[in-house]
């Protein structure tokens, strides 16, 4: 890990780049994909899953067999598990539920909004050297709770022409039956599109590689939504001298383990502790299973000492992590300071892996700086806001010289007409019953 002490401003950038390609380094690639899939359809979609993924499918739609099977192999500690983490993650997004919102603005104009799910939604889970099956939950439980109508699970073969059993198994409690075989860069392109087996949805949710991301990208140029741009895992972690070294170290380490492409980070008032954990890292490095994955994300890794906590948050923000690890003593101070960020975790025994998998939180989070925009997934991901209004014979008499003002003002003529008629047509009523 690259190590800084106090840089200097000018410097952030550069040390906070993160290792991912430009758009332009993959874009055709990605182009030529969709554009074969929009052109052909399931075959260009087989013919991509034998190419990317070295599997020929004759049909990449999961059958119930299968999912029944999947689920007679899971262990029984594991399937526990997901029914614990499952409750959990219900239980956080059944309480964003929001009642609707209504106002007299004047009288006799009454407005309101309320929330209407996502008719259509594809989820995309990844596979490759990591099944996650975690994913599943934290999309298809507010999924299911906003009542989206139609849900489409995508997530890539292995060699065999198989979805790990796990992730069937979790697509079934969580009530998807709609579940393909394909991943990469021709799964959102089937989505968005649509093929004669694969339908097209309106939004599409879930991490992924850069090719993924990129696709995702290219869909909302096809009128189809996406939750964010959520590329390779990334976290930051801000300690001081109460953090305790090992348990920092294990967290970095937990993110750097995703992909090679992943990204952590150590902000640090403390230059013993910077000592301690990269002694850690190189001491629990070699114990891990994904140790050369993990190994070549620490080279893309950070270790940076300030010895001011202003400029630490400010150096914090900047960066916008995905997850952000806060042990230090001052927490009022760095919660409260604390812009950018997808999701933060607080305290020595407060794992980001927790909120991978079970606390309730979502794990479906904003990176690459994208933490300055964007909310990462929740209920109202899944929904979208609609607003009414009623206006009364009063309420357009009271309030229609304003809007006849205005769009006088602007030069709408028709607007300004479309409220004097229904004025003119009220006093003419009006002196008829006197």
């Amino acid at each position: 890990m690259k190590k800084y002490y106090d840089p200097d401003k000018k410097e952030w950038d550069e040390i906070l780049s993160r290792p991912t390609f430009t758009v332009g380094d993959i874009e055709d690639t990605v182009n030529e994909v969709f554009q074969a899939v929009r052109q052909k359809g399931d075959k260009a979609v087989k013919d991509y899953t034998e190419k990317f993924d070295g599997v020929a499918l004759e049909s990449a739609l999961v059958s119930e067999n299968e999912i029944i099977a999947a689920e007679k192999t899971i262990d029984e500690g594991l399937k526990r598990a997901i029914r614990q983490a499952y409750d959990n993650i219900h239980k956080f997004h059944e309480a964003q539920k929001t009642p609707p919102v209504k106002v007299e603005t004047s009288p006799g104009v009454v407005c309101w909004q309320q929330k209407r799910p996502i008719q259509k939604v594809g989820l995309y889970i990844p596979g490759g050297t990591a099944p996650l099956f975690s994913t599943i939950l934290m999309l298809a439980i507010p999924a299911k709770i906003a009542g989206c109508e139609e849900i489409v699970l995508c997530s890539p073969p292995d060699k065999n022409g198989n979805l790990p059993p796990v992730v069937l198994y979790t697509a079934s409690l969580c009530g998807i039956d709609r579940i393909y075989k394909v991943g990469g860069i021709q799964a959102v392109a089937a989505m968005t599109f649509g093929t004669q087996t694969i339908p097209r949805v309106y939004k599409i949710f879930g991490p992924g590689n850069q090719y993924v991301t990129v696709a995702k990208q290219l869909a909302t140029k096809y009128g189809v939504a996406i939750d964010m741009p959520a590329g390779p895992s990334e976290l930051l972690v801000m300690a001081d001298d109460t953090a305790v070294p090992s348990f920092v170290a294990a967290d970095l380490l937990s993110q750097a383990e995703h992909g090679t492409d992943s990204q952590v980070v150590l902000v640090t008032t403390s230059r013993t502790l910077l000592q301690q954990v990269e002694e850690e890292v190189n001491s629990q490095l070699d114990a891990l299973p994904r140790k050369t994955i993990a190994q070549k994300a620490i080279g893309n890794s950070r270790l940076i000492y300030m010895s001011d906590r202003d400029r630490a948050i400010d150096l914090i923000n900047t960066y916008g992590p995905e997850h952000y690890i806060l042990c230090v003593e001052d927490e009022d101070y760095f919660l409260q300071n604390t812009i950018n960020a997808g999701s933060v975790f607080i305290g020595n025994y407060t794992p980001e892996s927790a909120g991978d998998y079970a606390s309730g939180t979502n794990h479906t989070l904003p990176t690459n700086g994208y933490a300055r925009q964007y909310s990462g997934v929740n209920l109202d991901s899944f929904n979208k806001s609609i607003t009414f209004q009623k206006i009364s014979e009063e309420g357009i008499m009271a309030l229609g010289e304003t809007i006849e003002i205005m769009a006088e003002a602007e030069g709408l003529r028709a607007h300004r007409n479309a409220v004097t008629l229904r004025r003119d047509l009220l006093r003419q009523k009006s002196q008829k019953e006197v």
